[in-house]
């Protein structure tokens, strides 16, 4: 597997994408106007307990109060309650790290469950916890870096809970010793602009999103990192060899006037990315709904008409589908519950083969997914870890329109609601004439298919009925206008 980080920079915004063997597989996106919170710690006030929720807000300097359930809250002083009115009170500073950014409406989400990341593991300090990434199957390694978790925290006396990320695998010891004695280092120096603060503020933020990239995205498949800013790409050479020096070389500055992202058509991914309808190669599609609850991708064979027969055709169709819907929920950072509607099979092994090829293509997904059962109705249901926004709410606003409904009414229906409007205003109220002021689609309407009911009507109340068109107004809105 060949892999290639580009990082884009066009202040104020900076996007990251991740090519492997040639094809678009994520896009982040960071913009100084909303950029991410996620790992960010804070210095917070609770400002209201909700018993019944077993939750807290907590005032953290952010646009809207954070949240912060019982359940994230680090239970420090030895005793084993896990109601929110034991764990804090009103008015109270709490440390809090942001483990979800706000998404649409709700605020963002909080826990005192710290953790702070370096290249090759993770530091937790109100735990005692020493795990290994499940990405690391071989079963020598992973007893091999617990082992040097242990002996390097017991010979520094270091406290805390450590984790090792998948670059750690085949990382060596002093390395490995450094990398935990700068997190506590880290630890301590937050701790301290904690304990000297009695404000609300941010103590600790989370690297931007080049040199993150370089942190979280550069595996030891990456052969090539470009950057189009100079000023970018020193900082992220800085960091390289600060803290990873195997990837020091692979960070290149790119000064060509074809801009980077137009060299691997990342742009016209990106714009496809935010269809409702994903084309396979086949012929089959996919069509992708994202809600507030959910995300549903529904296959379809489409133009596929195969060249044995039907299962196999749906066989095909499925198993092109299961990589495709795996690239697209990278591409599309689609997070929380999602639903897969498969087309039905009737074989069992080709049931199982889409189920294998689904697992294997998210195994290199960088979020954490579960598959879990197919339903009773055929359904996949899995769930990935959702963080930030999708790329979908992070560059798009909802259709003034339709108000984010994605259609609206036909112009037949708004003419029909004009029709009881006038009825309505004609009994309420005495008038010498109406005044009708619509979209020039319904204005057409009423003047050709509508005209012979619109004279009805006019004789029915007695008065006329003039029509205006208003090209600024949408095939919804219209007014009737007392004259």
């Amino acid at each position: 597997m060949s892999e290639e980080i580009l990082i884009n920079v066009t202040p104020p915004e900076t996007r990251v994408a991740l090519i492997e063997n040639g094809i678009v597989q994520e896009v982040l996106i960071e913009r100084s106007s909303n950029r991410g919170l996620v790992g960010n710690i804070y210095k917070g006030k609770v400002c209201r307990v909700l018993p019944g929720m077993q939750a807290a807000f907590v005032e953290a300097g952010l646009a809207r109060a954070a949240f912060l359930h019982a359940a994230d809250i680090s239970n420090t002083n030895g005793d084993k309650s896990t109601d929110i009115t034991q764990l804090v009170r009103e008015g109270s500073y709490v440390v809090v790290q942001v483990v979800k950014d706000p998404l649409g409406s709700k605020g963002a989400r909080l826990t005192t469950n710290i953790s702070i990341p370096s290249r090759y593991l993770v530091f937790m300090p109100n735990s005692t916890t020493t795990g290994i990434s499940q990405k690391i199957e071989d079963d020598e390694e992973r007893q091999r870096l617990k082992t040097i978790l242990h002996e390097v925290s017991e010979e520094c006396g270091l406290k805390g809970g450590f984790i090792a990320r998948t670059a750690a695998e085949g990382i060596d010891a002093e390395e490995l010793r450094t990398d935990m004695l700068f997190l506590q280092r880290l630890w301590q120096s937050i701790q301290e602009k904690a304990s000297n603060t009695n404000a609300i503020k941010i103590i600790h933020e989370d690297l931007p999103l080049a040199l993150r990239a370089l942190r979280d995205l550069a595996g030891p498949d990456v052969e090539k990192i470009s950057i189009d800013s100079r000023s970018t790409w020193e900082k992220a050479l800085n960091f390289a060899e600060k803290f990873n020096k195997d990837i020091a070389a692979l960070v290149k500055y790119y000064p060509g006037e074809r801009p980077l992202f137009d060299l691997y058509n990342v742009e016209d991914e990106i714009h496809k990315a935010l269809a409702r309808r994903v084309d396979l190669k086949s012929g089959g599609h996919l069509i992708v709904d994202q809600t507030e609850a959910m995300t549903t991708i529904d296959v379809n064979t489409g133009g596929f008409v195969g060249h044995h027969n039907l299962e196999e055709t749906i066989f095909k169709t499925n198993l092109e589908a299961a990589q495709a819907i795996c690239r697209q929920l990278r591409l599309r950072n689609l997070g929380g519950i999602i639903i897969i509607d498969f087309i039905d099979m009737a074989e069992q092994e080709h049931k199982r083969q889409v189920m294998r090829a689904l697992e294997r293509c998210l195994a290199r997904d960088h979020a954490r997914t579960t598959i879990c059962e197919v339903s009773s109705l055929g359904l996949v249901e899995m769930t990935r870890k959702r963080t930030r926004e999708s790329l979908e709410h992070v560059l798009c606003n909802d259709c003034p329109t339709c108000n984010g409904r994605g259609y609206i009414k036909t112009a037949e229906t708004t003419c029909y609601e004009i029709f009881r409007e006038i009825l309505r205003e004609a009994r309420q109220f005495e008038s010498q004439s109406l005044l009708v002021l619509a979209s020039p689609e319904v204005v057409d309407r009423l003047l050709d298919e509508e005209s012979q009911d619109l004279a009805e009507l006019e004789q029915f109340i007695g008065k006329p009925i003039r029509l205006q068109a208003e090209t600024l107004y949408t095939q919804e809105q219209y007014d009737v206008v007392l004259v």
